[in-house]
């Protein structure tokens, strides 16, 4: 008797039954596809943390590159100058302390 109803119900309602299962599906499916999202962004993020990373790290030592060529390059002039002063100086009998 009870499972007679059940299935006079369930023959009754089948539309509903058929609605519910649907929903469930789509519930399903849109929890998967939110989780291979999440994935993937966390993936990206992961990739651009790494690879941002080593580029940083990678600027940075050119950048120190570029600094130490630089200072060099600001030592040798000094040097120069200091020497092309020197000269002047004692071809023109002038003393650079004089000089103000």
């Amino acid at each position: 008797m009870m499972v007679e109803q059940a299935r006079s119900w369930i023959r009754d309602n089948s539309t509903l039954i058929y609605f519910l299962i649907a929903q469930f599906i789509a519930g399903g499916a849109v929890a998967a596809s939110v989780l291979a999202y999440m994935v993937k962004l966390e993936t990206r993020v992961h990739t651009m943390e790494t690879r941002g990373a080593e580029y940083t790290v990678a600027r940075m030592e050119e950048m120190k590159l570029r600094i130490a060529t630089m200072e060099q390059s600001i030592r040798t002039n000094d040097d120069s100058i200091k020497r092309i002063v020197d000269v002047m100086t004692r071809e023109l009998r002038i003393n650079p302390r004089d000089i103000k």
